[in-house]
This record gives C-alpha cells, sequence and structure tokens, in this order.
C-alpha cells in the first residue's frame, strides 16, 4: 500500500489529524484538507488513488465534492458521515460514492473498507459467463442481451446499449459483470454484497440498492428485475 495516495477531506481538526497519522501508519500516502473547495482543488492536482470525504464539509459539501469528482474520474469514493441517515447515506450513493462508512468509525474498519474498495478496482474483471440465455457476439465476443440491445465485453471491460459506449464507474462495472456472468438467475443483497464490495460481513443493502438504481439508468430500466424478499436478476 506504500504507493497508494489518499485525498482525505475532513473539516475537524482533531479526527482529520488523527486519522491522517492512522492512514499514514499503515502505509498510505495521505493529502489532508479541511474543506471541500480545497479538497476539489487537491484532488485535481494530486489525482489520488481514493478519495474519503466528510459528507458535511464548508464551503463544499462532501456530496457535491463527490458529484464533482465523479464528473472528472472513476476514482473511488468512500464518504463519512456522522449519522447513519438514509439522506445522507443515499445522497452520497447517488452523487457516485462506492462506500460509506458512519463516524465515530474504529480505524480497522476504515482500513478495512479502504482495502476492499482498492481490491475491486484493481480487479475489475468479473468471472465468465455462467447459464443463462445471453449470447456471445461469436467466440470470445461480448456477452449479448434483450436481441443485441445491450453488450457487455468481459475482457474489454467495455459495455454498449443500442450500440453506443455505456460509461460506468468501476463498481457499476462489476455489478454488472455479476449479474452479467449469470443471467435470469436471482442474486441476494447479501450475495452481490459479498462478491461485489469484498464484504466478509454484512454490510448496508442500500449500497446495492442506489447502485443497481444508478445501473438501470444506463443500461435500461427494465432491464435488472426486482425479486421482492429475494433480491435483483438481470433478464436474459
Amino acid at each position: 500500500m506504500a504507493e497508494t495516495h489518499v485525498l482525505f477531506v475532513e473539516d475537524d481538526d482533531v479526527i482529520r489529524e488523527a486519522t491522517q497519522l492512522a492512514l499514514e501508519r499503515d502505509g498510505f500516502r495521505v493529502t489532508a484538507m479541511p474543506d471541500g473547495l480545497s479538497g476539489l482543488d487537491a484532488f485535481r492536482a494530486h489525482r489520488p488513488d481514493i478519495a474519503l470525504l466528510d459528507v458535511m464539509l464548508p464551503g463544499m459539501d462532501g456530496v457535491s465534492l463527490c458529484r464533482r469528482i465523479r464528473d472528472e474520474s472513476t476514482v473511488p469514493v468512500i464518504m463519512l458521515s456522522a449519522r447513519a441517515d438514509s439522506i445522507d447515506v443515499v445522497l452520497g450513493l447517488e452523487a457516485g460514492a462506492d462506500d460509506y462508512v458512519t463516524k465515530p468509525f474504529d480505524g480497522a474498519v476504515l482500513m478495512a473498507r479502504i482495502r476492499a474498495v482498492l481490491r475491486r478496482f484493481g480487479h475489475a474483471a468479473g468471472s465468465g459467463a455462467g447459464d443463462g440465455t445471453a449470447e456471445r457476439a461469436g467466440d470470445g465476443g461480448p456477452l449479448v442481451f434483450g436481441g443485441g440491445d445491450l453488450e457487455v465485453d468481459t475482457e474489454g471491460m467495455e459495455v454498449r446499449r443500442g450500440g453506443a459506449p455505456v460509461a460506468l464507474t468501476p463498481t457499476e462495472m462489476r455489478l454488472l459483470l455479476e449479474f452479467s456472468s449469470a443471467p435470469n438467475t436471482v442474486l441476494s443483497r447479501d450475495k452481490l454484497l459479498e462478491r461485489v464490495w469484498d464484504y466478509g460481513w454484512g454490510g448496508d443493502t442500500r449500497v446495492v440498492d442506489v447502485h443497481v438504481q444508478r445501473l438501470r439508468a444506463k443500461i435500461g430500466q427494465d432491464r435488472i428485475e426486482t425479486v421482492r424478499g429475494f433480491g435483483y436478476k438481470l433478464r436474459g
């Protein structure tokens, strides 16, 4: 992790300094900023490997900062919230955050979340196609769904809808790869948390729900079906 550069934006001096020291002891290189505007400037100047953003920031709040970062980059973002408030969590995830951690947080939990996100982004390739009604567009070609409306290239990590490229974040891509590897198969939220978010423990399923919503908006609202009480499945 010695080469991993973390942008940490937190307005509380005590939390910012203590967390920066903990991250540096764990081998991360840290740029710490006290407000959203300086955080955006630091992001543009340094292009970090991951961003940790507090929700409540002066100048520019963390959700707005996340949205600005997401407009320019697919770098992983973890939101830090003083409350497990549904509005805070959902707004952050809808802005493009990949995960969130509730304050006060245990240092070991934060490190585990950071490493989980970095593993996901470092290993974006998914498993091969499973059984289902998806077809290959020729040997080694992309998976094709909906009579050709949706194409998923699992080797080139590219997605096309109606022939036009679809821009997905790495987390959205991993989620789609899980669905496309087993079309018409119901995947539970817990299973998706384990496979996509690399959670070896129970996590907040709102993370899954919001990312499914974001994915639907990009590949078609009716492409991913909700199976009430069980989870989601990709229509073959």
